[in-house]
């Protein structure tokens, strides 16, 4: 059983003198002290909206207990994104994804993994070079090197 939605703060990594930076994430409580993200983070390497994580005492940082099928799509650009929102978000909600947080420098969105990584890369290659932004996987890649495949998604894709 799930609560109402509260707000936590998990490490999203450390500034330049050391000092832990902190997200503010939307989530919902699990009986079991876990926690549901309900949007995909603008800032955290790892998660996406639907993922399960438990909080690591003090230090704000936190353990995936389980993902839960989304990726985290963060596009960025120094101009145009109200654009370029206005015709990618759309082709994404088709697919059914979600627009998570729109700033005036970005947008992160959250898209199930099952619409392949070739239909969602050709949809943001296509929106995205068009202004001259940079779109990247928030939780596809192990945040220790930036390149390796997490590769959580092979479970939820074998078929059954």
């Amino acid at each position: 059983m799930v609560s109402a939605l509260q707000v936590i703060e998990l490490l999203a990594g450390h500034d330049p003198q050391g000092q832990p930076i902190v997200e503010r994430l939307s989530v919902k409580q699990n009986t079991d002290d876990s926690f549901q993200l309900v949007k995909s983070p603008a800032f955290i390497k790892g998660l996406a909206s639907g993922d399960v994580v438990k909080m690591l005492a003090e230090s704000k940082e936190f353990e995936i207990q389980q993902h839960g099928g989304n990726l985290c799509i963060r596009v960025y650009a120094k101009s145009g994104l109200a654009a370029m929102s206005e015709q990618l978000t759309p082709e994404l909600e088709k697919l059914g994804g979600e627009l998570d947080i729109e700033t005036e420098r970005f947008l992160i969105y959250s898209i199930h993994v099952s619409c392949g990584f070739s239909t969602i890369e050709g949809l943001l290659n296509r929106y995205v070079t068009e202004v001259g932004g940079l779109w990247l996987y928030g939780n596809v890649y192990d945040p220790a090197d930036g390149t390796t495949p997490l590769n959580w998604w092979n479970d939820i894709l074998k078929p059954e």
